[in-house]
């Protein structure tokens, strides 16, 4: 019993020399200093180095898609307002259509849907629309080759005009009218016409 508490004190201490030899190598490995932080300055883009890229308007016209929609639309708009006898929407709404059908080259239409618009307008005495439509009519005449007619509406056009004092619409019909004469100067001497025009756009 003796030799036993003898041997346990040993062997503790055995083993405890042993597991503290096993972290020598790790308590005698070289510690280095520690690194000063680098601090760099931040890192400064400049935004205008860079190419911006080329970004162009395009100006997109009215397909004959887009114009055969917005013929719809003004169709049925116009014929609501018949129904419920709201005549002096109704006149725009024809004044618009015959727009639509000069866009689309279609002057008989055109045509027909202005003389609407202008004995709408005429019955309401909104003699500003009745101008208007008579300077349209007159173009569309004019690109059919009814210069006699177109010359008459210009005429009906200035004298209402006239009657109320309004510039601005005398000055659309002398425009119209200068345009009325080059039409038929090109119609029956296309040399001339051409002459005519190009002094005029100089």
């Amino acid at each position: 019993m003796s030799s036993m508490k003898v041997l346990l004190p040993a062997l503790f201490c055995l083993f405890g020399f042993s597991a503290s030899a096993q972290w020598l190598p790790f308590l005698k490995h070289k510690r280095y200093a520690a690194l000063p932080e680098v601090c760099s300055a931040p890192v400064q883009v400049n935004a205008t180095a860079f190419s911006k890229p080329l970004v162009t308007a395009t100006a997109l016209g009215l397909t004959a898609y887009s114009l055969s929609l917005n013929e719809h639309t003004v169709m049925k708009m116009a014929q609501h307002q018949m129904r419920f006898r709201e005549y002096e929407n109704a006149s725009y709404s024809f004044n618009e259509l015959a727009k639509i059908y000069v866009q689309l080259n279609k002057m008989s239409e055109a045509k027909w849907f202005f003389l609407q618009s202008n004995s709408l307008s005429r019955q309401q005495n909104n003699d500003r629309l009745t101008i208007a439509n008579l300077i349209e009519l007159a173009s569309v005449k004019s690109t059919i080759g009814d210069f006699d007619l177109a010359q008459q509406d210009l005429d009906e056009a200035r004298s209402l005009a006239a009657a109320h004092n309004w510039q601005d619409d005398l000055n659309h019909v002398q425009k119209s009218v200068s345009g009325l004469q080059r039409n038929k100067l090109v119609a029956l001497k296309p040399e001339a016409g051409l002459a005519q025009t190009n002094e005029h756009n100089l």
